[in-house]
């Protein structure tokens, strides 16, 4: 099966959390099929779409590790959706409207008062030749709609039960009935097209195979396959997966501000940990902290994506984050402490990553071993005896028990009473990694002087 898949955002905005689990699922797919993953930029809407933006959603992606195989952007496409318009107004599919916004909105509350589904009543189908000519001449520009093929026999302009039906990836069997929908608008009075007929010329010209995307698009697909069929061509395989909600059951769309990616970023969680959690949310899969996107794209089936709405939890985002420091490789993350000036090398990360929650955290340790500190003197007589006990260097992993046995048979200390106050003289804190692994890269003088209480 060759599989051809496309992340389509708008660069009206930064990407969020929700885009991110559209963007994995489809990315993951491509990859388990040996398919072709393309970022389509849908930048029709001139008055919001910036290059700034389309940028960033670049920058996101390449950051998240989700690159492309091509790139296409709808703004350099208008000259075929020209041609796929004039094809469909020569045959009757496309025709133009002429009414206001509030004269829209006036015709659908006499529709609901009259008990009758506020949907477009095709008033424009009426008009003569001669009295668009005259709304033209009064300024009025024309937008365009898509006749739906929903017509009652009986009355050309009246929609009639018309079902659409598909078999679904995520959802399986799916109905739309289209006679309960207005014809779209595919073209606005500017000229410019909606994303409903230039979705559907993209997928055709670029071989797309599979549709994946939210549940928000499932009746928009029921349009989408009337397209296809009116311009002869096969529909795509779609699937549309189940939409985030917050823990509250809540949905996201409103506060996704600080769920952006860039701002997850900032706030210092792995891009792992952020595909990991959007991948596998609402799966029959664990939600589990994983190393690489090839470990998913073996793990996640679109197929057994749950149809209920799947629950995004920060503090589980921050959980797995923790995991996933927890059990990450020097090699990783090599380069990224060096540029936070970490040089403790693997010895380091392997004494503190299981004490992080943040990558960032690192620097605190680093400084505890590195710079001076101001040490908590709890017990002053253990402290002394314990740096007078001190062993000559080179100091390993060994040297902390074997210090800390001739420390109890010394003084009588043991349990907490010897170990609490040497953490607390030691690195100033209360709690923190191992000290047989910190205490090498503390060392002897550092040590030495902090039990006796100076800054060191």
């Amino acid at each position: 099966m060759t599989v051809t898949v496309r992340f389509a955002p708008s660069p009206t905005g930064r990407l969020h959390i929700g885009n991110v689990r559209t963007a994995v699922l489809n990315w993951l797919f491509a990859r388990r099929y040996g398919g072709t993953f393309i970022l389509r930029l849908d930048d029709t809407d001139v008055q919001r779409s910036t290059e700034e933006l389309a940028q960033g959603i670049r920058d996101d992606l390449k950051w998240l590790g989700l690159t492309w195989d091509r790139e296409e952007r709808q703004s350099a496409r208008t000259a075929r959706y020209d041609e796929i318009a004039e094809k469909l107004k020569r045959a009757g599919r496309l025709y133009p409207c002429y009414e206001t916004a509030e004269e829209l909105e006036r015709r659908r509350k006499r529709q609901l008062a009259r008990g009758l589904p506020p949907i477009y009543d095709r008033a424009a189908l009426k008009l003569t030749d001669e009295e668009r000519r005259k709304l033209e001449a009064e300024g009025r520009r024309p937008y365009w709609r898509f006749r739906l093929a929903n017509t009652d026999p009986s009355d050309p302009l009246k929609p009639q039960p018309t079902l659409v039906t598909w078999v679904d990836l995520v959802r399986r069997d799916q109905t739309v009935d289209v006679g309960s929908l207005s014809d779209p608008v595919v073209i606005r009075t500017d000229g410019t097209y909606l994303y409903t007929l230039t979705s559907v010329i993209d997928d055709i010209d670029f071989g797309v195979t599979h549709v994946i995307r939210g549940e928000d698009h499932v009746t928009n697909t029921g349009v989408q396959i009337q397209l296809f069929e009116a311009l002869g061509a096969e529909p795509p395989i779609f699937g549309h997966h189940s939409l985030l909600v917050g823990a509250d059951g809540q949905a996201l769309s409103k506060r996704m501000g600080h769920l952006s990616v860039a701002a997850l970023r900032e706030a210092g969680f792995e891009p792992m940990a952020i595909l990991s959690l959007a991948a596998l949310l609402g799966t029959s899969e664990a939600v589990e902290a994983h190393q690489s996107l090839d470990e998913l794209a073996h793990l996640v089936d679109v197929e057994r994506v749950s149809r209920a709405p799947a629950r995004f939890d920060e503090a589980e985002l921050r959980a797995i984050n923790a995991r996933l420091l927890h059990e990450m490789p020097y090699d990783k993350v090599r380069d990224r402490l060096e540029n936070l000036g970490i040089t403790g090398g693997e010895a380091f990360w392997l004494a503190v990553r299981g004490n992080l929650s943040r990558l960032t955290d690192a620097a605190e340790w680093w400084a505890v071993v590195s710079q001076p500190i101001t040490p908590v003197i709890e017990d002053e007589e253990l402290c002394r005896r314990a740096a007078e006990l001190l062993p000559p260097a080179p100091w390993n992993e060994e040297t902390w028990s074997a210090w800390t046995k001739t420390l109890q048979a010394e003084t009588g200390r043991k349990g907490r009473a010897l170990f609490h106050p040497l953490r607390l003289a030691l690195t100033g804190r209360e709690q923190g990694p191992e000290l047989k692994s910190l205490l090498p890269l503390i060392g002897p003088e550092r040590a030495a002087s902090r039990l006796k209480g100076e800054v060191a």
